[in-house]
């Protein structure tokens, strides 16, 4: 990837990787969770993270942000989904 920043190339591979496990999440659906899908699942999740690991190792956010929205978003998927139940 010349010619880009540092962000701009982390930003592209985290856009890149969460497509991937958006194409991963499908697959689970589809194919009702085969060991070959969930395998891959578990990778793309994996890719996923390291990317926030680092946007956060460039500062982009850190620990305490990530960990306050995730309560937020816990006590709205609580409020409006079923994952809780």
């Amino acid at each position: 990837m010349k010619n880009l920043t540092k962000s701009e190339e982390i930003f592209i591979v985290c856009m890149e990787e969460c497509g991937e496990l958006i194409q991963a999440c499908s697959k689970m659906i589809r194919t009702k969770g085969k060991l070959k899908y969930i395998l891959n699942l578990q990778d793309e999740i994996g890719d996923v993270v390291t990317m926030i690991e680092i946007m956060k190792e460039h500062g982009f956010c850190n620990e305490q942000q990530i960990n306050k929205r995730m309560q937020e978003k816990k006590e709205k998927l609580k409020k409006w989904s079923n994952i809780y139940d």
